[in-house]
Parts: structure tokens; sequence; C-alpha cells
């Protein structure tokens, strides 16, 4: 890992001798991007922004509570003290998180992080339980998923509040499709 950074650090220094001081004195991303930890959504990557241009949060299956204070302080930090105009809620098809919160199976500490999940299907039961197809069920409750977590952002004092100063902010709903990139 040291030497492939390394190799990256020098190849961009190559490219353009300015970019690591000028990254050093700051950053100025436009969009906050709350996804899933899951390493085959490299978030810098899929959507073609460098170092600098976007603030990431990640955690099991892009979930957004108000008892999180973690993704709560990153939340507030970004709206607050960066000024983003985007507030992206990123989830993924496959998601190894969500597919659990369907489950029965306990994995430890994770269950009371799923907790969160498993509610948002609670929530919407009726429609998820008309969904035979096993992969069908899972990509529904990623989409309810992202729509809670986009909801709570919105419903958020940190929002609200950036909302009555006239700051312009957007919040979005996405879903990455890992088969289709």
């Amino acid at each position: 890992l040291l030497e492939n950074n390394r190799q990256w650090a020098q190849a961009v220094q190559e490219t353009d001798p300015n970019f690591f001081k000028t990254l050093a004195e700051k950053q100025e991303p436009k969009i906050l991007w709350i996804g899933c930890s899951d390493s085959r959504v490299p978030v810098n990557q899929i959507v073609q922004l460098g170092p600098g241009e976007i603030f990431i949060h990640k955690n099991i299956a892009n979930v957004v509570c108000h008892s999180d204070l973690n993704c709560l302080s990153v939340l507030q930090y970004a709206v607050e003290v960066l000024k983003v105009e985007h507030i992206v809620v990123c989830g993924h098809s496959n998601c190894g998180g969500v597919a659990a919160a369907l489950g029965q199976q306990q994995f430890g500490l994770i269950d009371n992080w799923l907790r969160n999940v498993k509610d948002v299907y609670r929530l919407n039961q009726n429609e998820m339980d008309k969904i035979d197809n096993a992969k069908e069920r899972l990509m529904k409750l990623v989409e309810y998923n992202v729509i809670n977590s986009a909801e709570n952002i919105v419903h958020s004092t940190i929002v609200q509040n950036a909302w009555k100063r006239g700051q312009k902010l957007t919040v979005h709903a996405w879903v990455y499709n890992l088969e289709k990139g």
C-alpha cells in the first residue's frame, strides 16, 4: 500500500507539481456523500472526483439515524463549515448489510446497527411482503433504506436550520447498481 501511494503521489506530482500544495491548503467540496462501507463502492472513482472534491462518510448500509453522533457530526461539519450544496445518500445493489437485516441470523454487535434497517423493513412491510423474489426484495429494501436515511437528513435540525438561513442545500437519494456501474 505504501509503495502504491508513493507511485501515485509521484505520478500526480509529475502531472501537476502544485497539486499537493494546493490540496494541503484547504478543501472546498460541494458534495457530502453518505454511503455504505462496502469496498465495491469506491466513491471518488465511481463519480470521477479527485481528493478534496467530495466529503465522504461511510458506514454499514449507509444508515443515517438521529442517535449516530459520528454521522451527525460529519453532517454538521459539511453543512455549517464546508457549506456543501448537495448531500447524497447512496446505497447499492447486493448490500450485505441490508441482506443481513433481511435475515434471521445473528452476527453480534452489528445486529444493533442493523436494527435501523430492520425498522425500515417493518415500516414498509406491507409492500415488502408482496415481493416473492429474494433479489428484488433486497433491492427494494436497499431503496427504502436510502429514502429513510435521506428523510432523516431532511428532518435533522442541521438541515432544517440551514434552510431557515437560506443556505442552498439539496438532499439526494441514490442507489448504485454494482452490476452496471
